[in-house]
């Protein structure tokens, strides 16, 4: 049985918030919307990172990294002094959470990875490297704009709380942990519901082979990084035995040396390009990320379509006993229906007190089943709207970063025609 749309009913009300961000502008990250009225109201921004070391919840000695997470709120136009406060990476991992159980029917944008994954030989995959480090701050950026910009997620009180103030106590208190654990135990609901809703299947299939095509693109990149890091290290090459050769040419020599130079500092332009190829790969890796948001909130509609179909299977079970009871006659085998046979049939009083209950099992189940329904129609209507609105925003994320990365590899190409076009030229005055 599958459950039809219904009017959006709101699960949130707006926490009373001074505002909220604009953040500092990162082009990779310039897509994010910024009309809500926290963004209008308060600029976020993750203007730093520190590395410290302390003690961990088992009193081990352990080195971590925090990060400074700024907001200004506009008084009256004036931007006010901002306020800081300092997080760990798991704390941004506990507030996710938080939001992933509370609004389950809300694509809740990914945080950024915690170890680096399709990586190029020459990049390291260590944590604490302050390359990588300075890339999870961006992406931890990125993940507060995302928040903040969500029509309903940045109406979430404990969010704000997260962004100005003491939050852990209060995020505790409202018991999510509770629900994170029979969520998970419920995820074997896929494989009972007997009329998935197409809609939500197609969206889960999609999500699969997003995440492939992202992941083998990802794949790809990292070995073409590894192979364009050999090409330019090969024209520091030329660099070299240009340079030494004009060393012993007198008539040569100068053009030799230019055009040496010329070489070097295009093999010098490898790690800028490198790096700026990494923050487009980073792009390509929120939306990696964001396949499995999209997948929690299938799963989760998985979940309520399992159970309207036990309710309604009950609510059947629960008539046909009182059909039975009613004609006298057992459709099925029953250990009920063997004990009469074997002791004889009950009283006319034991009958109607069974039948007393019946009926008003009956009613609690339909009940029950309305409950269910109107749950799951609010459900699908919540979460279509956001799916839509999330689909805006990958198309046009994604439309400009891969744009953008094409424009980036033109200009990079352009650049090497240009070096061995001035070669040519030094070669030509010798």
């Amino acid at each position: 049985m599958s459950c039809d749309q219904r009017t959006l009913l709101s699960k949130t009300s707006p926490a009373e918030v001074g505002g909220a961000a604009a953040a500092s502008q990162t082009p990779m990250f310039s897509m994010v919307e910024r009309g809500t009225s926290l963004l209008k109201k308060m600029e976020i921004s993750v203007a730093e990172a520190e590395k410290r070391t302390g003690k961990n919840t088992v009193n081990m000695q352990e080195t971590y990294t925090v990060y400074l997470i700024e907001t200004r709120v506009s008084e009256g136009g004036t931007p006010a002094t901002p306020d800081t406060l300092w997080r760990r990476y798991s704390e941004f991992e506990l507030l996710r959470t938080y939001l992933l159980v509370t609004y389950p029917y809300i694509i809740v944008p990914p945080l950024p990875e915690k170890r680096a994954e399709f990586v190029w030989h020459k990049l390291s995959a260590d944590n604490l490297d302050p390359d990588f480090v300075e890339r999870r701050r961006v992406g931890l950026e990125n993940f507060l704009l995302r928040v903040a910009s969500h029509p309903v997620l940045s109406n979430d009180k404990i969010f704000f709380l997260f962004l100005t103030e003491g939050w852990r106590e209060a995020v505790l208190e409202t018991g999510f942990q509770d629900k994170v654990d029979s969520r998970l135990k419920s995820l074997n609901a896929t494989f009972r519901v007997k009329n998935p809703d197409k809609r939500f299947t197609d969206l889960k299939q999609y999500s699969d082979e997003l995440n492939t095509v992202i992941s083998q693109l990802l794949r790809a990149r990292a070995k073409v990084a590894d192979r364009l890091y050999g090409v330019y290290k090969v024209h520091g090459n030329y660099g070299r035995v240009f340079s030494e050769w004009s060393a012993i040419e007198k008539e040569m020599g100068d053009g030799l040396q230019s055009a040496g130079h010329h070489m070097d500092t295009y093999a010098a332009s490898i790690d800028d390009i490198l790096e700026e190829e990494e923050h487009y790969a980073d792009q390509l890796k929120e939306y990696f990320f964001y396949t499995d948001a999209v997948r929690a909130v299938c799963r989760k509609h998985e979940l309520i379509q399992y159970e309207l179909e036990l309710a309604a299977q009950d609510l059947a079970y629960k008539k046909q006993q009182k059909e039975e009871l009613v004609t006298g006659t057992v459709r099925v085998f029953s250990l009920k229906g063997m004990t009469s046979k074997l002791f004889g049939q009950e009283s006319q009083e034991q009958r109607e007190s069974r039948l007393t209950a019946l009926e008003q099992n009956i009613q609690e189940g339909e009940a029950a089943l309305k409950q269910k329904n109107a749950e799951c129609r609010e459900f699908v209507q919540t979460a279509w709207e956001d799916i839509e609105r999330f689909k805006e925003q990958k198309n046009k994320d994604l439309h400009e970063a891969l744009i953008s990365y094409a424009i980036m590899q033109i200009s990079m190409c352009k650049k090497g025609i240009q070096v061995w076009s001035n070669a040519k030229e030094c070669f030509n005055k010798m």
